[in-house]
């Protein structure tokens, strides 16, 4: 493992290896061995990417994207900031956007856990949390994929799937909006902003439309037809459904669009 020449607000280290399982998995044995706040770990390649659910996984080629995971460190759960996997979104949206000026206005965040460019997938957000870490600090991995320099995607992907590089036609390399994502998610986790609601509206994937929601899990089959009003204070996602008067708050699931 060795350190890269990328700069980060956080103090820590952003590590750098060509191929892992995953870099959630590399992330926790450095939390174990007791890492610092802010520290990174990106990859190459991911041999065991995951997506929303078990079964799921995320498709990258290798030395074209921007597999990473950083770790966040708390003295509790109550001191995780609210939101924390939107919250994310608004920076990886925001870098990408001062990354490839073209798309200013076209990266778009689809609740819970993606970013999407002309209504396809860029970039996908986990966040998982450990109750009690090295010395009893609470753990959060943050891991985000994002298709950076990508030029071709498999038959099945290739209606949901899109890169940074399709879309603007041009950016820089990969370790430089790793820099910027880095600067974004410092500003947006760790400085007071009470706004961050009202500007992640504002991008707000299908905000103001008619939506089909699948309440619950990763394999659920429950349908909920409604109009998407945006999110709540916790960030859970409020939606009018049809015939009702007033919108209701759903904490897990994910939009119909495919």
């Amino acid at each position: 493992m060795k350190t890269l020449e990328v700069r980060s607000p956080f103090g820590a280290p952003v590590y750098h290896e060509e191929t892992v399982t995953s870099t959630m998995d590399v992330s926790r044995k450095l939390a174990c061995e007791g890492a610092a706040h802010g520290t990174v770990i990106m990859a190459d390649f991911q041999e065991a990417g995951r997506g929303r659910g078990l079964k799921r996984t995320w498709e990258m080629e290798s030395e074209v994207n921007l597999p990473f995971t950083v770790l966040l460190c708390y003295p509790c759960a109550e001191k995780i900031p609210q939101a924390l996997t939107l919250r994310a979104g608004l920076a990886v949206s925001l870098a990408i956007e001062e990354t490839a000026p073209a798309l200013k206005n076209k990266v778009k965040i689809k609740w819970p856990n993606d970013i999407i460019i002309n209504n396809k997938k860029t970039c996908g957000i986990i966040c998982e949390a450990d109750a009690a870490g090295f010395a009893g600090i609470c753990n959060v991995f943050v891991g985000i994929g994002i298709n950076v320099m990508q030029k071709e995607f498999p038959p099945h992907l290739q209606n949901k799937a899109t890169s940074v590089f399709l879309e603007a036609g041009e950016i820089k390399d990969r370790f430089y909006l790793l820099e910027k994502i880095l600067e974004r998610l410092y500003d947006e986790l760790e400085r007071v902003n009470d706004d961050w609601k009202d500007r992640i509206e504002q991008r707000l994937y299908k905000k103001g439309e008619e939506v089909i929601f699948i309440e619950g899990g990763a394999d659920s089959k429950n349908e909920i037809k409604g109009r998407l009003t945006g999110i709540n204070e916790n960030g859970e996602l409020l939606i009018k459904p049809e015939g009702k008067q007033e919108p209701k708050n759903f904490i897990t699931g994910e939009l119909k669009i495919y």
